[in-house]
């Protein structure tokens, strides 16, 4: 099988024209004519996944984040893009991102995190007017949804805490509210804040929030951030479940690198 064989599925399902204008999905180094000896799949990709992606046999490493993100203007060893870069041309080594195109279907990012708490009636946040998938739905960012029952603020936490295996949560004061309607980002999702007060959410739930954010949820909401990989953690399951439906008989495999590159002093 080729490579671009398996990318064609990846773009079948979330396609590059869904992608944000700043982003830099798809096929970014290797050729689509290459016979596939294995996929490798991650949130992230890092030297330590082209090194395990050379120990298992794999040409391909599909990552979330894609590693080419800026200009890159010399390949040298003081950048670890560059070293990653080119360890994975060195070795033969495809590299595939799938961000924000798979961030802005509704069966992408955020329905790892809405299965997670059973949100019901799910439905994007904010569409992207003119776009529909090939099955007529919304794109866009965000999802937005109903929990099975009201729950108050701290034990909701609790719960997020536990169900998303969080060492930490940030979040606006309680306001002593049923918490019924949940808007969801994963990833950096602060530009979504007046979506989701638009959308009378009682909850927002993304990450990478700036202190002058918070003030925003202007008591209208409670706003939540759970920490960029963390909300991400299962978007390599999700990829890996997709392709294994496309080719049962392929070996599709997840990394066992931990890319997070935050840590926390308890």
């Amino acid at each position: 099988m080729q490579i671009g064989q398996i990318t064609a599925a990846l773009e079948n399902w979330a396609p590059l024209s869904f992608q944000e204008e700043y982003d830099n999905c798809g096929l970014l180094a290797g050729s689509p004519n290459t016979i596939c000896t294995g996929v490798l799949c991650s949130l992230d990709c890092t030297e330590a996944v082209i090194d395990e992606a050379i120990e298992k046999g794999c040409n391909l490493i599909v990552s979330h984040h894609p590693i080419i993100f800026k200009g890159i203007k010399q390949f040298d060893e003081n950048s670890y893009v560059a070293r990653t870069v080119l360890k994975a041309i060195q070795h033969h080594i495809a590299l595939y991102a799938i961000h924000t195109n798979l961030d802005n279907i509704l069966e992408g990012v955020n329905k790892t995190l809405a299965d997670r708490i059973h949100l019901e009636n799910r439905r994007i946040l904010a569409p992207k007017l003119g776009f529909k998938d090939q099955d007529g739905k919304e794109i866009g960012s965000g999802l937005i949804g109903e929990l099975p029952l009201a729950t108050d603020e701290s034990a909701f936490l609790q719960w997020l805490k536990e169900k998303f295996n969080l060492a930490v949560i940030k979040h606006t004061k309680f306001a002593g509210k049923q918490l019924k309607t949940i808007a969801l980002c994963g990833g950096a999702g602060s530009f979504l804040i007046e979506a989701a007060k638009a959308q009378k959410a009682d909850c927002y739930i993304t990450s990478d929030l700036k202190y002058h954010d918070y003030f925003e949820a202007d008591g209208r909401l409670l706003l939540v951030d759970i920490g960029h990989g963390e909300s991400e953690q299962w978007v390599s399951e999700l990829i890996i479940a997709h392709l294994t439906a496309k080719f049962p008989t392929f070996a599709v495999l997840q990394s066992l690198v931990c890319t997070q590159p935050i840590t926390y002093f308890k």
